[in-house]
């Protein structure tokens, strides 16, 4: 049996309900996998290899642990849940050393075209690393020194198969911290040929009279691409294929208040498609989709989330999707 997931009572959703999805249900908690316990954080994507990336803070990774707690540790995941692997990827080059906030922490990945792409962040704003051999040896670029505090990348199909266009997408809450909530999500974009250079960047600046997105070389010229006062924190967005829609996993607090909003383009409208003030789970945070691991017509997914005590791991948990108008 399934554990619906109920709406919040005591806060309102910032959008109005998804005209595709009724409602998204997850498995009950005792059959939540966990791994790689005493780790957290998570971003990942999808490898040129049919391997997931992914990165752990403020632990020791999978079995056989690393000998020395990282705040920036690498993974790949092999498989598919329930039957995955977790193996530690290691880097002398990416990993970090630290603790909480004084710990550089990696906030977002991307695989395209066989390069690996990650943000940290922790390190004033953040910053842009990248690797040519899979995650082994890492080198570092830009930083931004305005908002972007904790950048993720907008994940689509293996290697980045499936984009909507030769862009890639970077989504933040509009702040300089991790750790504070802020009123905004921020939209900026630039092209898969030039992820390395700052200039080519361009931020999201609203709408036209006929609705298409404005984009803008200057980042003060920024304006939020999503909006929910004092509650947006760490996020991740995947495109789903088989429901045509982009989904945005926004936490809103540690302590297991989230949601999930979706929307037919990255830049919006957006609705929501699942909202809790308190998950059943507790005090957790740090919401992905993998993209590899949505089922070919949408309506079955496999969440990994962090948290504390118990869920302070690697956690996989199944989610089914209603569509309006199911029986």
């Amino acid at each position: 049996m399934f554990l619906p997931i109920g709406m919040m009572i005591c806060l309102t959703p910032p959008y109005p309900p998804s005209p595709l999805i009724e409602s998204i249900e997850f498995d009950p908690p005792d059959r939540i996998i966990l791994k790689a316990e005493g780790s957290d954080n998570w971003p990942i994507t999808w490898g040129d290899d049919d391997c997931l990336y992914t990165a752990y803070g403020d632990g020791w990774g999978f079995e056989p642990k690393v000998e020395r707690k990282l705040s920036l540790g690498l993974a790949k995941i092999i498989g598919f849940p329930p039957d995955f692997k977790g193996v530690n990827i290691r880097s002398p080059t990416g990993e970090r050393t630290g603790d909480g906030p004084k710990g550089p922490k990696a906030s977002g990945m991307l695989m395209v075209d066989g390069l690996l792409y990650m943000w940290v962040r922790n390190v004033g704003n953040s910053m842009l690393m990248w690797s040519e051999d899979h995650g082994l040896t890492w080198r570092e670029g830009f930083r931004f020194r305005i908002s972007f505090g904790c950048p993720t990348f907008l994940n689509f199909g293996r290697n980045y198969e499936g984009a909507r266009d030769e862009y890639v997408y970077i989504y933040s809450q509009d702040g300089p911290s991790a750790y504070e909530p802020y009123d905004g999500v921020v939209l900026a974009r630039v092209h898969k040929s030039r992820i390395r250079e700052r200039e080519a960047y361009e931020f999201f600046a609203g709408l036209d009279e006929e609705g298409r997105p404005v984009w803008t070389k200057e980042i003060r010229e920024r304006r939020p691409v999503f909006v929910f006062s004092g509650h947006c924190e760490r996020l991740d967005v995947v495109y789903n294929p088989g429901l045509k829609r982009y989904l945005m996993a926004l936490g809103f607090n540690h302590k297991g208040g989230w949601g999930i909003f979706d929307a037919p383009e990255p830049w919006g409208p957006w609705t929501t498609a699942f909202f809790t003030e308190r998950w059943d789970c507790g005090d957790t945070h740090s919401y992905r989709i993998p993209s590899k691991w949505i089922s070919r017509d949408g309506r079955t997914f496999y969440l990994v989330f962090s948290g504390r005590g118990r869920y302070d791991a690697f956690c996989v948990r199944r989610a089914t999707v209603k569509l309006r108008g199911d029986r």
